[in-house]
């Protein structure tokens, strides 16, 4: 019997999978003081994307920077690495953000918090129907309803509704921006078999981030830092996805795609519970709301985990 590798323990699994859930969660509260920061407004797409594809890239270059320190050497995918790079910035960076951020533009927050954890259910579905990476069992469709559930109660806060119909450039992008998402989990756990994820993580990100940057840029975007601050924060937010990206993609490396990605229902919630704190966003929330959000998130993610 194969000796079971220290990232496909349960325990670690669910402690790295939930630091990087954690610090996804709290780019949202991060995004929305980027914006004030780097003056940019609600309605301005172009330099949104201009901000995310700059953020990327820094996320990109940190990656490659801190990977190489530590190895001694200059971190350089192999020849054949770079069309593998590629797909997974079009759709993990260019695609999934692109839609995302023009999608979230068009709807309300909390249909954007709902919408956006449905790429759980893509990557579940598709990993294991279209790709065969792994079976759909029972626990994993139940567990993905649980969770979704706990999604949904923790962003119904009254502030904002689930009405208002459905928009293309809305709520429908948003959904390819999952599509896009779960895709990326997919080809990730494929060419991880023959390239470290962390330079497809690096890499993936400098090409996705320098061509969202160009359009952003190209379409009319620009940033005009307030001081300071807004420099440290951009840092941050880079961090985060160089982090959390990284991390997630080794998980996916020794782990079932279902086992890492339902983890993903937890950033809603995260994001809720951080904009709260730093924001003041959702502070009237009910506690008990919260923590019955908390306990289906929970419930969700250990039901997929259970062994039938």
């Amino acid at each position: 019997m194969m000796k079971e590798h220290i990232l496909q323990k349960t325990s670690v699994v669910c402690l790295l999978a939930l630091l990087c859930c954690f610090l996804w969660g709290s780019a949202f509260p991060s995004i929305k003081t980027g914006y004030e920061l780097f003056q940019i407004s609600t309605d301005d797409t172009a330099s949104q994307i201009f901000f995310a594809g700059v953020r990327f890239t820094m996320a990109g270059i940190l990656v490659i920077l801190v990977y190489s320190i530590a190895n001694r050497r200059l971190l350089v995918p192999q020849k054949t690495s770079w069309g593998m790079i590629s797909v997974v910035a079009m759709f993990q960076t260019v695609l999934q953000y692109f839609f995302f951020y023009v999608g979230l533009a068009h709807t309300t927050g909390v249909k954007g918090s709902i919408l956006e954890s449905v790429h759980v259910f893509f990557a579940v579905i598709l990993a294991s129907l279209l790709f065969k990476q792994e079976t759909l069992t029972k626990n994993k469709i139940i567990g993905c309803i649980i969770g979704f559930a706990g999604v949904i109660l923790v962003n119904l806060n009254g502030t904002e509704g689930l009405g208002g119909g459905f928009a293309i450039n809305g709520e429908g992008f948003l959904i390819i921006a999952c599509g896009a998402y779960a895709l990326s989990s997919i080809f990730i756990k494929i060419f991880s078999q023959k390239e470290n994820p962390v330079i497809i993580s690096g890499y993936q990100f400098v090409i996705g981030g320098l061509i969202m940057a160009a359009v952003g840029f190209a379409a009319g975007g620009r940033l005009e830092p307030t001081g300071g601050a807004a420099f440290v924060l951009l840092l941050y937010m880079a961090m985060i996805s160089a982090v959390a990206y990284s991390v997630w993609g080794v998980l996916l490396k020794f782990n079932p795609v279902s086992k890492v990605s339902i983890f993903g229902f937890s950033n809603p919630v995260f994001g809720v519970i951080l904009s709260a704190v730093f924001l003041g966003e959702g502070a009237g929330m009910p506690v008990l709301q919260t923590l019955m959000a908390l306990i289906l998130v929970s419930a969700g993610i250990f039901i997929v985990n259970k062994e039938e």
